[in-house]
């Protein structure tokens, strides 16, 4: 490979590891950052091993004809330049790929107009339906693709949830590994079925906003161990890479003591060997905190590309100095080619090399017109946004997860559904839009009128908000509205008058502080912003029958109020975006019964939790953030200690009531010890590693240079030669590892995801309201088994469709050899612990309500047992 082709290498990756700097960005090694407080010492046992080098890509058959077009283009690439999204990347035009294009946000394009606000993660998450969960990702893509977005920064899965008070768990799926990683491998696969890049993120351990890190603070360091790493946190990205996910971002904290975005063992270990991760790898914005040591620990994109903690001076640890690190040889050139070979290899897999369209809008600004390089400090001014509306019937589909999301908790004596003609007076704020606008709060960092989503990066504009008053006196004309969270003096109730009750909690991105909740909820902890329960317990004591509707980023303890004799229904409204309003009427007045169910439990106290799940902060140190409590989060952690939640993981009420029944179990694939081994890597692409000629990295003479932008070039680079003294990282080496037993295909050993047994039942509409059922799977491990095994783990779920009265559905549910397999720590592999041992494969509509077990030992399927874990 000629030098002008290696240079050109540099410089795209220059641009597609700096972003423009209208962006956001991760460093580790060049200049070094500032840190103000050093990074202690992590426990021994949770130190992260180094693992180097970086695995190149390519050697997986799906994504071979996507790499031999790459490394076609790679061979001979030229210089790339700017764009106008949140994030840009360099193009090769002569090859034609543009400058790529990466925005948020996970439920909707952010920063622009003509767009849908979906419901959230959480919301999606709610409704148990793998086929919503595919079409919101078709519809988030449809409309990324639509504004020219290439890169789609989502879907989030991590945080999990570990903590309920954490700031983002809203954007993710649901307390689970299973939830969590079957809702984001149909997102994916929606959302890649448009030809955008998913971006599974953050990986990992970022299960809280505080000491996350940032320009004056050390990052918390999420000390997991292995097996807990592998069992539970990794399990979604695992299957997020099945899904065939072109990007990961990694989180702002460390794991084990060494940065997410330069830790080489999370990175080239695990991810990109073990896992076979074949797409690129991205740091979250600002977050690089070095330049050789982030490239050799597996970085493949730096975001935005500047530096903290001053960023939008036109410094970066890559751009010129990643060209200065090829020509010193610092940074192998190997490493420098298999880092744009990802990147356009991904590009490829997903055909953007085809009618793909450029970006169309600017996230700098709502005009038409305005700088046309919005990152410098002189501009020309040119047309920026071109209002393209990309709605298209979305709507349709956001109220239908929004409807299917709400979560019904109690219902006595059927007070709902409601009669329309009610007797309705409504209290809250939530009840309505904010004031002061529906987009009036910068990234949604306020809580003013109905929460349809929480704040920071993870949002979108509203185009409009359906809310709840408005739907409901369309439907009951006099409905009295107090839009107030402080209940009104004076109020007299008949004995049939109705009061619905609106409360919320918010939470969001630690970039912003809302009523004193930095990210996280601090101020409130777990219970209602705004008073929620006064207001409620002083509707209860004026009215005979309230309904209370709750819009939450998370659990939310209703205990001040729940067993209130007034208080005759609670539904769990979640975060609807959008369509706040007739989703809930729809639910409320019965054109729908309600079928969403829990994705995380409600505890009667916060002090159930483990100690560990805590939010951890210091004023001097670093944090350390020790995953003491292990594989023991959520339901896991209650059923282990026998504590009965308020309501269940799963658990969600309906109009109608359904029966189980001719349920049978199958035994598809028998069972070893060990997964079959694991298929050998395929070929990667080669290229020449002779470093090329300093003059091809001298600025060009008839560049114009704008100020503050990242440029791959140098003004002296004939000063540079190879020294061979970098200090490199301990255990650093270029003699490529054994390959992992665990590892062999997209997401580990093809043969994980081999179906060991099929379970079948019928669900049966035995009550007098057409609704759909969820059946969800929790397998019990043998009792004999070794190892330490929570009661009830959840492995499959799906919810039927609508059932008539009487009406009948089968739902085939299975479990793979994942499912039924442990993480082996000394032997680095999944292992089935009980060959011959006896499984229970638990079914029914929450983890609280399990009375149908289907037996691996030859008894078959047994009804009306008792349930395993405490209710």
């Amino acid at each position: 490979m000629s030098f002008s082709s290696r240079i050109f290498l540099i410089h795209l990756v220059g641009y597609l590891f700096l972003h423009t700097v209208i962006c956001n960005g991760d460093q580790d090694t060049f200049p070094k950052r500032a840190v103000v407080n050093a990074r202690d010492a992590v426990p021994a046992e949770y130190v992260a091993k180094p693992y180097y080098p970086t695995p190149n890509g390519g050697w997986i058959p799906d994504w071979q004809t996507s790499y031999a077009k790459a490394s076609a283009v790679v061979r001979n690439m030229t210089l790339a330049e700017k764009g106008p999204c949140v994030g840009n990347t360099g193009s090769a035009l002569r090859f034609g790929i543009p400058n790529l294009c990466l925005q948020d946000s996970a439920l909707g394009v952010d920063l622009t107009d003509g767009n849908t606000a979906f419901p959230a993660g959480i919301t999606t998450g709610a409704t148990w339906d793998k086929s919503l969960m595919y079409q919101r990702g078709a519809a988030i893509g449809a409309e990324d693709r639509g504004k020219g977005v290439n890169i789609n920064l989502g879907p989030t899965i991590g945080p999990i949830g570990r903590k309920p008070r954490a700031g983002r768990i809203w954007e993710s799926f649901g307390a689970d590994p299973v939830l969590q990683a079957m809702a984001a491998s149909q997102h994916i696969q929606g959302l890649q079925a448009q030809g955008v890049i998913a971006t599974a993120k953050h990986l990992i351990g970022n299960e809280q906003e505080q000491s996350r890190g940032g320009p004056f603070e050390t990052p918390l360091s999420a000390n997991i161990d292995d097996r807990t790493l592998h069992e539970l946190y990794l399990w979604p990205f695992a299957e997020a890479i099945r899904a065939g996910a072109g990007a990961v971002m990694t989180s702002y904290n460390m794991v084990n003591g060494s940065a997410a975005h330069a830790n080489s063992y999370l990175i080239n270990g695990i991810l990109k060997d073990e896992l076979g991760f074949q797409g690129f790898v991205m740091c979250d914005w600002l977050s690089q905190d070095s330049g050789v040591a982030t490239a050799l620990a597996g970085l493949d994109m730096a975001m935005p590309g500047d530096t903290e903690p001053i960023p939008l001076l036109g410094l970066s640890y890559w751009a010129s100095e990643l060209s200065t690190s090829i020509l010193n040889g610092s940074v192998p050139l190997t490493r420098l080619n298999d880092m744009v070979t990802r990147i356009v290899a991904a590009w490829y897999q997903l055909g953007q090399d085809s009618g793909f369209p450029l970006p169309n809008f600017s996230s700098w600004t709502n005009d038409t017109t305005g700088p046309l390089y919005p990152g410098a400090l002189l501009s020309p001014i040119g047309v920026v946004n071109q209002h393209v509306n990309v709605q298209a019937d979305h709507a349709n589909i956001s109220r239908e997860i929004a409807r299917d999301s709400i979560t019904l908790l109690k219902n006595t004596n059927n007070t709902l559904p409601l009669s329309k003609n009610v007797s309705l007076s409504v209290f809250g704020t939530d009840q309505a839009k904010n004031p002061n606008g529906i987009n009036s709060c910068s990234s949604r960092a306020c809580d003013e009128g109905t929460l349809g989503m929480g704040w920071g990066s993870g949002t979108a504009n509203y185009p409009y908000m359906d809310d709840p008053i408005t739907a409901i006196k369309s439907i009951v004309g006099g409905a009295v509205s107090y839009n107030s969270d402080t209940f009104p003096s004076g109020i007299t109730a008949a004995g049939d008058d109705v009061a619905i009750v609106f409360i919320n909690a918010d939470s969001g991105e630690g970039s912003n502080t809302v009523e004193n909740n930095p990210g996280d909820r601090t101020a409130s902890n777990l219970y209602a912003w705004h008073n929620g329960d006064t207001l409620v317990k002083d509707a209860a004591a004026a009215f005979s029958t309230v309904i209370v509707v709750a819009h939450t980023v998370g659990p939310i303890l209703p205990e001040n109020w729940i067993d209130l004799p007034s208080v005759k229904a609670v539904l769990l409204a979640h975060l609807p975006g959008q369509e706040a309003g007739s989703s809930l009427t729809d639910i409320l007045f019965g054109d729908y019964s309600p079928s969403g169910h829990l994705p995380y439990s409600i505890p009667k106290a916060e002090s159930d939790y483990p100690t560990s799940v805590g939010l951890k902060t210091t004023l001097i140190g670093q944090v350390q953030d020790t995953f003491s409590e292990g594989l023991y989060i959520d339901y896991r952690y209650l059923n282990k200690n026998g504590t009965a939640p308020r309501y269940p993981f799963g658990f969600g009420l309906s109009y109608t009531t359904f029966a189980f029944s001719n349920a049978s179990i199958t035994s598809v694939t028998p069972l070893t010890f060990t997964p079959p081994a694991r298929a050998s890597k395929g070929t990667t692409p080669s290229y020449s590693t002779a470093i090329p000629p300093a003059s091809e990295v001298a600025y060009p003479a008839n560049l114009t240079r704008i100020w503050r932008y990242l440029y791959p070039y140098l003004d002296d680079p004939y000063s540079i030669s190879a020294t061979g003294t970098y200090p490199y990282p301990e255990g650093y080496s270029t003699t490529p590892q054994p390959d992992p037993p665990a590892g062999g295909g997209l997401g580990g050993n093809d043969a994980l995801w081999d179906v060991m047994y099929t379970v079948s039942a019928t669900i049966t509409n035995t009550g007098k309201t057409a609704g759909k059922a969820v059946a969800q799977l929790y397998l019990q491990y043998p009792t004999s088994t070794a190892y330490d095994t929570p009661i009830i783990q959840l492995r499959d779920f799906e919810k039927t469709d609508t059932l008539s009265p009487g009406a009948s559905q089968t739902v085939r549910l299975s479990l793979t050899r994942k499912d039924v397999s442990v993480w082996d720590v000394v032997s680095q592999n999944w292992i089935v612990p009980e060959v011959n041992g006896a499984y229970a494969a638990w079914i029914g509509e929450s983890s609280g309500e399990l009375g149908l077990v289907c037996w691996t030992d030859g008894r078959g399927c047994l009804q009306n047992q008792t349930s395993p874990v405490v209710t």
